[in-house]
């Protein structure tokens, strides 16, 4: 199995190579490879325009997608192993839209700011930590229901049925802002892989890579959990610290990515499913990290098709997640007795 996981990373890479080149030559000006490559090592090239839209546009909107991607897909999966539910996920539960909540605290309640007795932020800043904020207090209510809830159908519809009540509470917040302050949200809530400059991108990637490292640190627990809880705190697992972990790694990847990015649907749900279909285990030993291969290959999917266009536009990002990740879903519920995932 170790094998099969070690070629299907290989690939994997190879395809993220190739999916990082494209991103990197196509858009609304088609830059020849050979330059892409001459601007990525650093030679001076006589098209100052091209050098400014691979240096200041492409590189941070791909490397983006590529975090963002894995930062989703990690998170899918995790929660799909705590909840031993196939179609548990950040957008599913609510999480998402908790994160959207807290962004439109900031942005449509709050003027694009936090301001409290003691501290202000504003800007990005502001809308990072309303973001977090509200993926982690939704991913706690749904945490501390499923100690009350045993059935973990009951327990989705109850993360379904919180993410309706931050939804209404964003339409209300749409209802009561200003038109520049709906526009503003709305077009945040498109998804867009391109919300990162080129200077935030060190604190972009420095966050996810705690993440990911968080995630990655996990996959023992994790394992144990295939096992039921039970089983999981005979061998010495520490329940509550193992959720209070899963808490702050996936609030951490989906805050940030949605902070950025926007509200992503379907990478969290459907890649994780990808990678075990492709592996046809559940361990997290070989899972974890062809999840990651998968979600940045998704993600670079995703936005290469998005920039498509070329000078018609750019696609919004959640028009195209849905086209890939709904047939992986209805696959597995029409295959479900078939699938072996949580053994």
């Amino acid at each position: 199995m170790m094998s099969k996981g070690y070629i299907c990373s290989g690939v994997l890479v190879v395809l993220v190579i190739l999916l990082v080149m494209a991103n990197l030559t196509v858009g609304t000006v088609s830059i020849p490879f050979a330059d892409v490559c001459d601007i990525l090592i650093g030679k001076e090239h006589e098209n100052a325009g091209w050098q400014f839209i691979v240096w200041e546009t492409r590189f941070p909107q791909t490397i983006t997608a590529i975090f963002s991607g894995a930062a989703l897909a990690v998170s899918g999966l995790m929660l799909q192993t705590a909840f031993s539910n196939p179609l548990a996920g950040p957008s599913i539960l609510g999480i998402n839209s908790g994160a959207s909540l807290g962004v439109a605290f900031v942005m449509l309640a709050g003027g694009g700011s936090i301001a409290t007795a003691t501290f202000s932020l504003s800007g990005f800043f502001a809308i990072l930590l309303g973001a977090f904020l509200g993926a982690a207090l939704v991913l706690s209510v749904i945490l501390f229901l499923s100690t009350l809830i045993r059935s973990n159908v009951m327990l989705l519809i109850a993360g379904i049925m919180i993410g309706y009540i931050a939804s209404s509470a964003i339409s209300l917040l749409n209802f009561f802002s200003t038109a520049e302050g709906v526009h503003s949200y709305m077009i945040w809530g498109m998804g867009n892989f391109g919300g990162v400059a080129r200077d935030q991108l060190p604190l972009f990637i420095l966050v996810m890579s705690v993440g990911l490292l968080m995630a990655i640190m996990l996959i023992k627990p994790l394992n144990a959990l295939l096992l039921g809880q039970n089983y999981a705190e005979n061998l010495g697992v520490n329940i509550r610290r193992t959720r209070n972990l899963l808490l702050i790694a996936t609030g951490l990847l989906t805050a940030v990515t949605t902070a950025f990015c926007g509200p992503i649907s379907f990478i969290g749900l459907a890649v994780p499913h990808m990678a075990r279909l492709m592996l046809g285990t559940s361990n997290h030993n070989s899972l974890m990290p062809v999840t990651i291969l998968v979600g940045g290959c998704v993600a670079l999917l995703c936005n290469l098709i998005c920039i498509l266009p070329g000078e018609s536009g750019i696609i919004p990002l959640n028009a195209v997640t849905p086209m890939l990740g709904a047939p992986v879903i209805i696959y597995v519920i029409v295959n479900q007795r078939r699938i072996q995932y949580f053994n």
